[in-house]
């Protein structure tokens, strides 16, 4: 999809990226059509044997090093993915939290046997992995965590609990976000896997009932004295989860934007179809000079957010990439596609209320872009600490 006619950057033009992209549209005609979303919507989760066909069909640890048993891509494959999940309106499938949030911090921090033992079965789909940082009492601010990992023998002892986990309902990989010494602040901040098969004392709560992005599993998470082995502190040393979480913290935060933008230009080419057939006093609607006005101002908004994102994706690729450009990107692209949404629903009149029209379910699913990953309001603040 190009409805915005924009050149592509020469990071993205290389024929293996181009026949890559092709390669991931089918896969999602084949294997998540629309009749597919529905029905994920409808049982708020994707199939478990979903996450397995993916990881047969090479699109699992997309960016992971082939050594590691990944498929030796870049951050531009999982561009590719999440741009196409976002065109095709399959973008519920919780697959780019697996890849481009949850196993970069097992490559980056992974001890040499934490590789070994977690890359291959991540990218295989036999691990569905999730990332377990929000608490009831504690969103944005990741120093507020209560969850505990005490040490215990050889191990460690995980008491907590936590909320609003994507593929929660699913993941049988989760990085826990615990304090291993909560006297220390955030030095005292650690990373634990828990490997969730067969774990006593895990429990998973509720699959939260969501406005949007209701086929996303999404869900409480409860540890009550969960025994964890002691070679599970993502990087072998206690203390270093908070500085783990900031350096990562700005890539989810471009996945978020790029995201936004696939998902609001999808809005804006089922609304040029809708204005081109819909028909109102005599004439279609796209004849009138407000649809046009409002087309010509969401087609410059979307042209902006993706010529900035498509920026923040090369800095990325050459290692450059900021918290506060990070940042910038989240909030201002979520902002954007939230309003782009609202003008595309608007210009559907009443059918733009009803669900069987994609537009209302791109308006709901936009609403939680500007809460998750921090708040925008999170990101206005790191921003003006560069100032």
């Amino acid at each position: 999809m190009n409805v915005l006619n924009t050149p592509e950057p020469d990071f993205m033009q290389d024929e293996e990226i181009t026949l890559f992209s092709d390669s991931v549209a089918k896969w999602i005609d084949d294997h998540a059509p629309p009749e597919a979303v529905q029905s994920w919507i409808a049982n708020s989760t994707v199939p478990r044997d979903l996450w397995t066909q993916a990881g047969a069909d090479g699109l699992l640890g997309l960016s992971m090093p082939e050594e590691d048993g990944g498929m030796g891509g870049d951050y531009r494959h999982e561009v590719v993915l999440m741009r196409q999940l976002g065109w095709k309106g399959a973008d519920h499938f919780g697959i780019s939290l697996h890849n481009a949030i949850v196993a970069p911090y097992i490559w980056h921090y992974g001890t040499t046997e934490q590789k070994a033992r977690w890359l291959p079965r991540l990218a295989s789909g036999e691990l569905v992995g999730a990332i377990a940082m929000t608490e009831p009492g504690a969103g944005s601010d990741l120093q507020g965590v209560k969850t505990t990992a005490v040490k215990s023998g050889n191990g460690y002892v995980v008491n907590g609990s936590k909320t609003f986990i994507t593929n929660g309902q699913l993941a049988n990989f989760i990085i826990v976000v615990a304090k291993t010494d909560p006297t220390a602040g955030a030095k005292g901040t650690s990373l634990i896997v828990v490997e969730t098969d067969g774990a006593e004392g895990f429990e998973r709560g509720r699959n939260l009932h969501k406005i949007g992005m209701e086929g996303n599993d999404t869900s409480e998470l409860f540890f009550n004295e969960v025994k964890v082995p002691g070679d599970n502190i993502i990087g072998g040393a206690e203390g270093l989860g908070f500085i783990q979480l900031m350096q990562q913290l700005p890539q989810e935060r471009l996945n978020i934007a790029v995201q936004g933008v696939a998902a609001a230009e999808r809005g804006l080419q089922e609304t040029l179809v809708y204005v081109k057939q819909r028909k109102a006093f005599g004439k279609a609607v796209i004849d009138f000079q407000n649809t046009q006005f409002k087309l010509a101002e969401v087609k410059t908004k979307l042209t902006v957010a993706k010529v900035f994102v498509d920026h923040c994706i090369g800095l990325h690729l050459k290692g450059q990439l900021d918290a506060a450009t990070a940042s910038m990107a989240k909030y201002w692209c979520t902002d954007i596609q939230g309003e782009v949404l609202d003008e595309m629903l608007q210009l559907h009149g009443g059918y733009g209320y009803m669900n069987e029209y994609p537009i209302a379910q791109l308006y709901k699913d936009a609403r939680v872009q500007r809460i998750y990953g921090g708040t925008n309001e999170i990101m206005k603040v790191l921003i003006a600490r560069t100032l």
